[in-house]
């Protein structure tokens, strides 16, 4: 996937979850985060950042913030990015050959990301993305998640039907070592996530390759339960 009119600056401040200030070309712009997590270690100030600007001038900002450099590494921290990548990465065969694949399907009092047939299955696939990492190794969620631990819970009671089911961590960024679920943060989520797969939801992690205007899912993250 692909932003366009992207333009380099640099992080000023987060009032709050939904916009932040960044300098741009020498002057001091407000920016819609297109991510409402806590975000913390992705955004000191001073932080060298890359944003999209919007030709629409009914607006109220001009610009949204998407990519960060964190040390070495490039991160994505648009929440909408993963489930786009992970759109094209099923439709480019990263789960082998399916068919019939739907964003938003709404299944019984559920609603997934996607679903899909594989191998004359019914099969459903949730997507979590990921931007919190620490010397490499990636933890999720970043903050306490009801939502998130109930779409695995759903998935679990699927698994016991029969359906296919998959969970999805789509890493927004490059050269990491494994992933985990955030016990200290949120042990609900981990152990549904441990549920999870012990009942049959196959539990991916996915690298992104990130630069100032691109993510495209890359290679199979380890994930420790």
């Amino acid at each position: 996937m692909r932003y366009e009119n992207m333009v380099p600056g640099i992080f000023l401040r987060r009032p709050n979850r939904f916009i932040a200030h960044i300098e741009i070309a020498g002057k001091e712009e407000i920016c819609h985060v297109k991510n409402t997590g806590r975000c913390r270690e992705l955004l000191p100030a001073g932080a060298q950042v890359w944003c999209q600007h919007s030709d629409n001038p009914n607006r109220k900002t001009q610009y949204d913030l998407v990519t960060v450099r964190k040390g070495q590494r490039l991160i994505n921290m648009d929440s909408q990015a993963p489930n786009k990548a992970a759109q094209e990465w099923l439709t480019q065969g990263g789960l082998g050959k399916i068919s019939h694949l739907r964003p938003e399907t709404t299944f019984g009092n559920s609603r997934f990301d996607f679903s899909f047939q594989k191998e004359g299955r019914q099969c459903f696939l949730e997507v979590k993305g990921v931007t919190l990492e620490t010397d490499g190794v990636c933890a999720f969620p970043d903050a306490p998640t009801v939502r998130g631990a109930r779409h695995l819970q759903e998935l679990t009671r699927l698994a016991r039907e029969g359906y296919g089911t998959y969970v999805l961590f789509v890493i927004q960024m490059a050269d990491v070592r494994y992933l985990h679920p955030n016990d200290v943060t949120d042990p609900d989520f981990g152990n549904a996530l441990r549920a999870a797969a012990a009942a049959g939801v196959q539990v991916l992690a996915m690298d992104c390759s990130v630069t100032e205007s691109t993510m495209e899912i890359g290679k199979p993250v380890e994930v420790r339960l």
